[in-house]
């Protein structure tokens, strides 16, 4: 017998929007200065969730990846689709670079923002040659106790082929990556019953720790990147799929969940399981979702890339320095490059801004500190943009490819991940 359908106020979009407002105002009524106990009540509902959230995604996308990879046998099909995605993955964060360099000049959110004297000591990007040799994981086990995801992926595309290559003999294998697959989207539905929970903690803390004050001296610099968000979204990202003819209600719908949970938790991590679910449930076959959104996460983070170029100019700005055309044009390849190589750096786009700045003689450590008050509250906005942005990318190589199917319908009253277990287990 079928459980009967929720009604819309109590669906789980309902459910998140609920735990954001109710955050917000927990938030602020009870600031970390003078209630320290329930600051800490906030951060830990927010760190188990995303906790439990990262215990998903190596078995996820490894399961995902070989049983897509092996039961297709086309191994040249694999390098192909990997080029495609390398050439969206280019075109996307070059136009998000772009548009932030001329937000802005037209807006310059650094006008009235003064340097403070210093900031954090943050890590240093991998150079071309070292993000280049992080590819090859030289202990999996290592790769995946870190949860280096762009190791995972190429471990399991190797591992894959290697499948798809023995045919027959590998049929127990698939079978039982087959049978994984089922039991971690089912999985994944447990663990998404408590988002609520944890989008209020990662609120209530946010607002707790920050305030709303530290708004007003920033609004420029923080309403510059939504307002360039959304032009992305509109010149880009809509475009892009349009060109690839797809149902783009049924496709803001189904990426409405992992756009919520990575804005709430300004965590990509936190939205990969869902967002890996819902794009096969669009129709992106596993092999191909996979294998391209995990690969964003390192090649293709359209939001943190523009965020990086609009901040650097807003710090030039902020310390008085212009920049003449072709710096900013060198400087765009600059990014283009190091953004690359902070897969798995905590911060990375700070990383990434205060390489450029000390690179290019602006105040790099001044300059992040200045930013650093808000960079919570961009965070949000550049991470859910990065989730949205890698679920374009696996629809658009679909299409490329030829492979996207059917969405696969999901009535209100059946979980997506117990229909896609049933689908998945023999």
């Amino acid at each position: 017998m079928k459980r009967s359908a929720r009604p819309a106020w109590l669906s789980s979009t309902a459910l998140i929007f609920y735990g954001l407002g109710l955050g917000v105002l927990c938030g602020y009524l009870l600031p970390a200065e003078q209630h320290p106990a329930a600051y800490e009540t906030f951060r830990f509902l927010s760190r188990a969730f995303i906790s439990l959230i990262k215990m998903l995604i190596v078995p996820l996308i490894f399961s995902t990846i070989v049983v897509g990879i092996g039961k297709t046998g086309d191994v040249r099909a694999i390098g192909r689709m990997g080029i495609k995605a390398l050439v969206y993955f280019e075109i996307a964060t070059t136009a998000a670079l772009v548009l932030g360099l001329t937000i802005a000049h037209a807006v310059r959110p650094g006008q009235g923002l003064s340097l403070p004297p210093s900031g954090e000591t943050l890590a240093k990007p991998r150079t071309l040659v070292e993000t280049l040799l992080h590819l090859f994981p030289a202990n999996v086990v290592d790769a995946m106790a870190k949860q280096d995801i762009l190791q995972v992926v190429v471990f399991a595309t190797l591992f894959g082929i290697a499948a798809a290559h023995v045919k027959g003999k590998a049929d127990a294998v698939l079978r039982f990556f087959d049978s994984v697959v089922a039991v971690m989207f089912q999985l994944t539905d447990y663990v998404m019953a408590l988002t609520p929970l944890g989008v209020f903690g990662a609120m209530a803390g946010s607002v707790s720790h920050h305030g709303l004050k530290v708004l007003g001296s920033y609004a420029k610099l923080v309403a510059s990147l939504y307002g360039a968000l959304v032009l992305f979204t509109l010149l880009v990202l809509i475009p892009a799929l349009l060109i690839v003819r797809v149902n783009l209600r049924l496709f803001f719908r189904k990426i409405r969940e992992p756009f919520l949970l990575a804005f709430s938790t300004a965590s990509s991590e936190a939205a990969l399981p869902r967002a890996l679910e819902k794009m096969v449930e669009f129709g992106v076959p596993e092999s191909v979702a996979g294998f391209v959104i995990p690969a964003g996460y390192s090649f293709n983070l359209d939001g943190s890339t523009l965020y990086i170029s609009l901040a650097t100019l807003t710090i030039a700005q902020a310390a008085g320095v212009h920049l003449s055309l072709p710096t900013e044009l060198l400087m765009m390849l600059t990014f283009m490059m190091t953004s690359k190589g902070v897969a798995g750096v905590p911060r990375a786009a700070l990383v990434v801004i205060a390489a450029g700045c000390a690179a290019f003689n602006l105040p790099g450590d001044a300059g992040v500190a200045m930013i650093l008050a808000v960079d919570e509250l961009c965070d949000m906005a550049r991470t859910s943009i990065n989730v949205m942005g890698n679920c374009v990318a696996s629809v658009v190589v679909a299409r490329w490819e030829g492979v996207l199917g059917k969405p696969i319908s999901v009535s209100n009253e059946d979980s997506p991940g117990a229909q896609i277990a049933r689908e998945a287990v023999p």
